[in-house]
């Protein structure tokens, strides 16, 4: 996956250094307040139990799924072959942390008002490690961090495995918390879905530009999206079971269908 001249590509969002923690400083003052209004409506306190079960079940392991996306962003930005995809990568890979951060803060306060047991270790770990539904988006995970190539490891990250991640968590399980009365969860990850079309877009323009520069990467790309597309849909598919057990129950199919329409819907914009 190469070009002879990767310095014209640039970020469609042109963000500076500058520029991106101005930007997320003032995202982060608008979560902050979210949460501050939440905490002291009580609103954690009042979920049901039923749904509680279902944030532990579904939202608390995420933290290993989403610290891989934040690795293998590290990854593509250390190996990439220019200051401006470095750039992108990098910005994206402190979006996963925030996402990461925001969520961890939210199962302390689950654990405030619902058991302790919430935010133990083992309470996140043991679905990740041996939960049926965690295994495929475990094994596509895992494998994603032992690809060395930048380009495959570009493509399978931010092509494949993070719009329908994205798609699964931003989208679906916000749409099942307003289901379920929990604007709160729903308002948090509505906000992450910003980054997810930031990331978008520098993904498709990057694409974009390596087929115009060079015809025949298309095919090179098409040739990592059908060897790992199966395993990415079966970690949606894994993960879209849990939403049945939710005391209003998602739709299993709607989730897959939905991260199988974000995944087209950046394979057409990308020119693919």
């Amino acid at each position: 996956f190469n070009v002879d001249d990767w310095e014209g590509f640039r970020d469609p969002a042109k963000l500076t250094y500058s520029d991106y923690v101005s930007t997320q400083h003032d995202r982060e003052t608008y979560l902050d307040l979210l949460i501050d209004h939440h905490e002291a409506a009580g609103s954690i306190a009042k979920l049901d139990k039923a749904w509680v079960d279902t944030l532990t079940a579904l939202l608390v392991p995420l933290r290993f799924p989403l610290h891989v996306l934040q690795m293998t962003g590290l990854y593509v930005a250390q190996m990439a072959p220019s200051a401006f995809i470095i750039n992108c990568s990098n910005f994206q890979a402190a979006d996963e942390m925030r996402r990461i951060q925001r969520l961890a803060y939210l199962t302390r306060l689950l654990a405030n008002e619902h058991g302790d047991t919430i935010a133990a270790t083992d309470t996140a770990r043991e679905p990740w490690q041996s939960g049926e539904a965690w295994q495929p988006l475990r094994e596509v995970s895992e494998r994603m961090l032992g690809v060395y190539d930048w380009g495959e490891a570009f493509v399978l990250l931010d092509l494949l495995l993070k719009p329908a991640l994205d798609s699964v968590v931003n989208d679906s399980l916000a749409s099942l918390a307003v289901a379920n009365g929990d604007e709160f969860l729903a308002l948090m990850l509505s906000e992450f879905q910003r980054e997810s079309t930031r990331s978008q877009a520098w993904t498709s323009a990057l694409l974009s530009y390596a087929v115009e520069q060079d015809p025949a990467l298309a095919d090179v790309v098409r040739g990592w999206v059908a060897t790992w597309t199966p395993l990415v849909d079966e970690a949606v598919a894994g993960l879209s079971e849990l939403f049945a057990t939710a005391p209003v129950a998602g739709d299993p199919n709607a989730v897959r269908e939905a991260a199988a329409k974000a995944r087209e819907s950046l394979l057409a914009a990308s020119g693919l």
